[in-house]
């Protein structure tokens, strides 16, 4: 009987405090003022503090893993530790990924003003590459560390279906430039795969998706990393010209288990020139194909320029129009939110034209250069596939290489190499 008066008692309190809510505050005539609470907020510049400092002192770990010491481990832990705070914890955000889209809109729009912390997430792992090869995508990228960590086969896809995913990075990213450069939308950001899991909730397609994409990181390495990540395709063109690399061991045997074991395709294994075509046959191609590029990129300009119109759509000022539109042809009683709020600030239906003329032809010269620029990506890899050299040994593809160090447990030579280094220690 007890629980049950005091539940009735509870019940009954949290109604009086709720029904005196109903009621305003008496305005008293004394001049009394209400005294305004104040709660304490965490200091945001603490934890961009803390997240530079990590960042700096994981990507260190990594080099000096993979540069100096040749080992894997601490690799691992670092992406442990980086699934968990940069992920996990800090949630996503502040990311080198998305960064892309907030350095293309500030160097455009003057007006922008985009933070200290994003500018440094944006570079600092680029400085790295340009030392050290991509150890911001080893272990410290938290979306690369996931993939890593879930990793256990790897089913090698065949060269041609890994060349033509290996095209949709750079696409991705000159998209994201143009979406990022006309204030569009943030579309990296939007259809991120993994901040649903490390946020735990939110849009249900991309949460499937990245269960997909994990699922698939299972069997092959890393697919995100290296058919969709638009920053690990910037970080490849620095990682090509690195000052210190990650090598394979000098005394290589050329026992094919590095090759097997890299999650990402990287080690390149030994080539003869089978066709034993000469240097000046060699030449002429080259050239042939150079000569044809600027033509591909001409024609990709202007097939991308006819989709202009239609991709400006995506614009919510084109989308706002387009409502106007209807709303003249069909007045309506009810206007939509969007459309009532504008008109309610004083906008006109000229505003709004004169607006979308713009924006067709600010679109129209953006699908135009971003089309140049696919042409001069498909362009460019053809030539590079017709690149033949010969290899006599093993060797790893700086711009693949993520920087992991896997090879370094499957490589005897390493292993021979690594313990007495450690007996001295």
């Amino acid at each position: 009987m007890r629980k049950y008066s005091s539940a009735l008692i509870l019940l009954f309190c949290s109604f009086l405090s709720h029904a005196q809510n109903r009621f305003p505050k008496p305005d008293f005539e004394s001049g009394y003022q209400y005294p305004t609470f104040r709660y304490p907020v965490p200091d945001e510049t603490v934890w961009m503090v803390a997240d530079l400092a990590l960042l700096v002192l994981l990507m260190g770990i990594v080099a000096w893993s993979v540069i100096r010491k040749r080992r894997r481990a601490p690799v691992v832990l670092v992406s442990v530790f980086s699934v968990g705070y940069f992920g996990f914890f800090r949630t996503g955000c502040v990311c080198s990924i998305g960064a892309i889209q907030n350095v293309a809109l500030a160097l455009v729009d003057t007006s922008y003003t985009m933070p200290l912390v994003v500018v440094l997430f944006f570079i600092l792992p680029i400085l790295f590459t340009l030392m050290f090869g991509r150890v911001f995508c080893a272990g410290v990228c938290p979306l690369g560390a996931l993939q890593e960590l879930v990793n256990v086969k790897h089913y090698r896809l065949s060269k041609p279906l890994t060349l033509v995913l290996g095209l949709i990075p750079w696409i991705y990213l000159i998209f994201a430039i143009g979406f990022a450069v006309t204030r569009t939308g943030f579309i990296i950001c939007r259809f991120d795969p993994f901040i649903g899991i490390f946020r735990l909730g939110g849009d249900l397609g991309m949460i499937v998706f990245g269960g997909l994409l994990l699922i698939t990181s299972v069997f092959t390495g890393r697919p995100f990393c290296r058919f969709l990540c638009p920053y690990g395709a910037i970080l490849s063109l620095f990682s090509r010209v690195s000052v210190w690399k990650m090598r394979l061991t000098p005394s290589c045997i050329n026992c094919e288990l590095c090759h097997n074991a890299c999650p990402v395709d990287a080690i390149r294994p030994p080539y003869g020139n089978k066709v034993k075509e000469s240097r000046v046959q060699g030449v002429k191609r080259i050239l042939t194909y150079l000569i044809f590029l600027p033509a591909m990129a001409v024609g990709g300009a202007f097939l991308l320029s006819m989709t202009g119109d239609s991709v400006s759509r995506a614009h919510k000022d084109m989308q706002l129009y387009d409502m106007a539109v209807q709303n003249e042809a069909l007045p309506q009683n009810v206007l939509p939110l969007e459309l009532e709020v504008f008109y309610g600030q004083g906008g006109t239906f000229e505003d709004l034209s004169l607006r979308s003329e713009t924006l067709r032809a600010d679109f129209g010269r953006y699908a135009a250069i971003a089309g140049s620029l696919v042409g001069l990506v498909v362009g460019l890899t053809l030539i590079s596939l017709s690149l033949k050299r010969t290899r006599a040994t093993y060797e790893i593809d700086d711009a693949a290489c993520v920087n992991c160090g896997k090879c370094f447990n499957y490589c005897p030579q390493n292993r021979i190499n690594v313990k007495p280094e450690n007996k001295k220690q």
